[in-house]
C-alpha cells in the first residue's frame, strides 16, 4: 500500500533521530564496559526507551509478575523482531543470546557486543556448550540474562516449539526462569504485524516499515518464575511456551 506524504516525512525526520541516538549510543558504547553494572543498567534502560520513543513505540506491562522486581535470573520470551531487545530493555536491562549473525550487522552488531551479549553459532553443540558456560557464569553473578528458545522469529501469530538447551544454565545455577509474552498490537488491541522481522527481510527494510508505522504498541506480559530446581529443562521449556502462548493468546 501506497504511503502518504504525511507518512514519509514523518519516517523520515524518525530516520534521522534513529541514525542520532544511534551516534549517542556509539559514544556511549566506549565507556560502557568500564561502567559497574548499576550504571550500566540505567544508561541501557534509558537509551532503549528514548530509542522507543523516537520509533514511536509505546510500551505496556502486564501479568503476575512486574519486571521491574526481577533483580537476577533468565527471561525466556517468544521472538518476533530485532525491537523485542529494546522492548524488554526500556523495562528490564538484560544481558541477551544472539546469533552470531548479529554480531556482523554495521554499528547495532557492535553496539550489542559492548553491551555483552553473548553471540551463538546455533545448530554447533560445541557453540552451544561454549555459551552455556558463559551463561552460567553471567547468572552466578547475578546478572539477568535473557533468551529466545524458538530460534527464529515469528509475525507474532503463533509460537514456534522452544527449544531447551540453553535453559540449562539456569537449572546448573538455580536461577530463577521468567516467562515473558511479547505482542505487538495496534491502539485497538488488535495484532500489528510492522514490528515481524521475518523471512527474507533484511535490517533495513524491518526498519522502514517500523519508522513508516503510526499506531505501534509493545506489550510485555510477564508470569511468576518457573520451579528449576524439580524441572528438567524440556519440562521447563515447554512450560515457560504453554505459558507464553496463553499470555498473548487468551
Amino acid at each position: 500500500m501506497p504511503r502518504s506524504p504525511l507518512t514519509l516525512a514523518l519516517a523520515v525526520f524518525r530516520t534521522t533521530r534513529f541514525v542520532l541516538h544511534l551516534c549517542y549510543g556509539a559514544m556511549l558504547a566506549i565507556v560502557f564496559p568500564s561502567l559497574n553494572i548499576h550504571h550500566q543498567k540505567r544508561i541501557l534502560r534509558r537509551w532503549s526507551a528514548e530509542l522507543l520513543g523516537i520509533l514511536n513505540v509505546r510500551i505496556s506491562t502486564a501479568g503476575s509478575l512486574s519486571l521491574q522486581e526481577v533483580t537476577k535470573g533468565m527471561i525466556v520470551a517468544n521472538h518476533i523482531s530485532w525491537l523485542d531487545v529494546i522492548v524488554l530493555n526500556a523495562v528490564l536491562p538484560l544481558r541477551f543470546v544472539a546469533k552470531a549473525e548479529v554480531r556482523h550487522w554495521p554499528v547495532i552488531g557492535w553496539l550489542c557486543a559492548r553491551a555483552q551479549t553473548l553471540f551463538i553459532e546455533r545448530g554447533k553443540r560445541s557453540d552451544t556448550a561454549h555459551t552455556n558456560l558463559r551463561i552460567a557464569e553471567s547468572l552466578q553473578q547475578g546478572n539477568c540474562m535473557a533468551i529466545f528458545p524458538e530460534g527464529t522469529t515469528t509475525d507474532g501469530s503463533h509460537v514456534k516449539h522452544f527449544h531447551s538447551s540453553l535453559l540449562q544454565p539456569a537449572i546448573d545455577a538455580g536461577a530463577p526462569i521468567y516467562p515473558v509474552a511479547i505482542r505487538y498490537h495496534n491502539k485497538d488491541g488488535q495484532h500489528h504485524q510492522d514490528a515481524a522481522y521475518i523471512d527474507d527481510m533484511t535490517f533495513v527494510e524491518s526498519l522502514w516499515k517500523i519508522l513508516c508505522s503510526r499506531d505501534l504498541n509493545a506489550r510485555l506480559v510477564a508470569t511468576h518464575a518457573l520451579d528449576t530446581p524439580t524441572e528438567n529443562r524440556r519440562a521447563l521449556a515447554q512450560e515457560a511456551r504453554r505459558r507464553i502462548t496463553f499470555a498473548l493468546f487468551h
